[in-house]
């Protein structure tokens, strides 16, 4: 998603993360990897279940997910993947184009 942030922004859309992990992890991976998009936490797991995008075999994590929510607040796309899959940014700008 990095790598083709710039594009996702040029569809004058905006990228965010959220993770299951708290605040002091996500802090570290951002750094680490130079992430230019916001990066979110839901320890609480809250955002993640009302996703449902919670992983079936593990509680704490959520599985990979993509949404596009348009301007107006409604989800106009979604792919829910299992964990070690991710949908591919081209993926997500087509659908951008679209809107």
């Amino acid at each position: 998603m990095q790598r083709n942030y710039d594009k996702i922004k040029a569809e004058d859309a905006e990228l965010i993360a959220i993770s299951s992990d708290n605040v002091n992890a996500i802090k570290a991976t951002v750094d680490k990897a130079g992430l230019k998009y916001p990066v979110l936490s839901d320890s609480s797991k809250e955002t993640i279940g009302d996703y449902n995008v919670v992983d079936p075999f593990n509680k704490h994590i959520a599985r990979p997910s993509s949404f596009i929510i348009n301007q107006d607040g409604k989800v106009t796309w979604t792919v829910v993947n299992e964990v070690g899959h991710r949908v591919q940014t081209a993926d997500i700008i087509a659908e951008l184009g679209k809107l």
